[in-house]
């Protein structure tokens, strides 16, 4: 029997389809992570509130929330709105102050002149409320402002909001070391974002970092166990895992800030009656393990504290499980697509914080020539950045949905975002107010949101690498600003090392 023979292109070409088919997706040649950070950057003048500044960029918002603390005879304007809501959650608000002020101590000299400043308004804007919410130590902490119950049964825009403005408190001795303790935290670090251009507001930053360590430690407990708020701040930012990571969190980092042997101390001492080394493999809002045995880690790593080794032994476990490749009896669980996942909803909080602890300890690791051990293998800093640059490409675009999850950025992005401001005309250009129930039309319209919240991350795809744009699907839809904080020192980390991997 006689074989035909196919021409050679003919084979090349069939190969090619082949290919084509089976990939799970199409990479791009590179992106712009330097337009990524100034958008990442720019996302949170759309979560201001307060008085707006006439540099204003995010020029659809308004003036919004002059009121609040008028009830306690306080003045609690200013801060951020978490979410796609117009409540003022202060845990979660901490949180993002000390990831961005940690974005600029890491990642600060590699940011453009411009950015860097920027970054630095973006923590200050946060700050300066928290200075507020912490005005009446050392006795009493605001914890939030805004009625989450009637503010989510609204869709409104901020500058229109008629909904309790309630702000929540809790007193001596009353406890609060979760709220307190990460507080302390996000204005330690600040103070050494701030040293060399403003000593003088680092100082105070650090005074009152300080006197917030003292409230948490003292009144030890969640804030979310107090009779009087827990049915309004459960189920939203509850404390479900345990006060105990923000004490030690928040010694951490004014052991980094002050250099004093007393917070060194305290977390050796502390250590093991804390937990230190339970739920090693979680970072975010609510839980600061992973992120409290890297920050320890560099003591270890650059001053030989050898009593400090099982931070370093706990950090090098939760890298290993990152490392797909490693030796490591655990794996964290990845979407078909890499992304990194776990459940529960806004998904790209996992991927961002995680990737920022990433880079973080790779520079640790690679400052003192050292590596993570994993079982019988070690993984270099090289390996961890190349993981942190998978999870910051499919954010960004190279993705099963060839889309980018940063609005803004890109040819296709989200459209829908769950979002109040975002999704109702700007005040600018409607200037009748429309009231709690009036916005259900915009929520419900099936087009794209007429302002545009540029730079914000969205919750993200599911476990599937699934994404819908779908405003009313909260959970992949609404941005977040613990998403984007630590966002911003991954991609100033990859604007000025761009070719990492090529």
């Amino acid at each position: 029997m006689k074989h035909r023979r196919f021409p050679s292109f003919a084979i090349t070409l069939l190969l090619l389809l082949l290919l084509a088919t089976h990939l799970p997706f199409n990479r791009s040649e590179g992106h712009d992570y330097t337009d990524a950070l100034s958008k990442s950057i720019l996302f949170f003048e759309g979560q201001r509130s307060g008085w707006l500044p006439p540099d204003q960029r995010m020029a659809w918002r308004a003036t919004s929330g002059l009121g609040d603390g008028w009830t306690h005879h306080v003045d609690l304007t200013g801060g951020y709105y978490d979410a796609g809501d117009n409540v003022k959650f202060h845990f979660p608000m901490a949180f993002t102050a000390t990831l961005l002020s940690w974005s600029v101590i890491e990642f600060g000299e590699m940011m453009p002149p411009a950015e860097l400043r920027n970054t630095l308004v973006a923590v200050r804007w946060g700050t300066d409320y928290l200075l507020k919410s912490i005005s009446q130590l050392p006795n009493r902490i605001f914890v939030q402002v805004g009625d989450p119950n009637s503010d989510h049964n609204c869709w409104e825009r901020p500058e229109d909001m008629d909904t309790a403005r309630t702000a929540y408190v809790v007193d001596a001795p009353n406890p609060a070391s979760d709220v307190a303790g990460e507080t302390a935290a996000a204005l330690a670090a600040a103070s050494m974002a701030f040293r060399s251009s403003d000593p003088g507001y680092s100082e105070t930053l650090l005074r009152n970092a300080i006197k917030a360590f003292e409230y948490a430690d003292t009144h030890r407990g969640a804030y979310s166990d107090n009779a009087n708020i827990k049915d309004d701040v459960c189920p939203f930012y509850c404390d479900f895992d345990g006060y105990q990571d923000e004490l030690l969190w928040g010694a951490a980092w004014l052991r980094r800030a002050t250099q004093d042997n007393l917070y060194l101390d305290y977390i050796q001492n502390n250590g093991q009656t804390l937990d230190a080394e339970e739920n090693i493999n979680e970072f975010g809002w609510d839980n600061k393990h992973a992120g409290l045995n890297v920050l320890v880690s560099k003591e270890f790593l650059e001053g030989s504290m050898f009593e400090l080794q099982s931070y370093k032994a706990s950090a090098d476990s939760f890298m290993c499980t990152l490392i797909p490749e490693s030796s490591s009896s655990y794996h964290i669980d990845l979407t078909p697509g890499g992304l990194i996942y776990k459940p529960g909803g806004s998904n790209l909080q996992h991927s961002t914080t995680i990737s920022f602890l990433l880079l973080v300890y790779a520079n640790y690791l690679e400052r003192t020539s050292q590596s993570a051990t994993c079982g019988g293998t070690s993984v270099g800093p090289a390996e961890l950045r190349q993981q942190a640059k998978r999870q910051v490409d499919y954010i960004l675009g190279d993705n099963p949905k060839g889309m980018s999850y940063m609005v803004g950025y890109g040819e296709r992005y989200p459209q829908r975002i769950h979002h109040r401001g975002s999704s109702i005309p700007s005040i600018k250009d409607r200037s009748e107010p429309i009231g709690c129930k009036d916005g259900s039309v915009y929520f419900n319209s099936p087009w794209p949101n007429p302002n545009v919240l540029v730079g914000a991350l969205v919750g993200g795809p599911g476990e599937d690498d699934a994404f819908e744009d779908d405003r009313a699907d909260f959970r992949k839809s609404e941005p977040t600003t613990y998403i984007n904080a630590p966002f911003v020192g991954v991609l100033a980390y990859f604007a000025a090392n761009p070719n990492l991997g090529w």
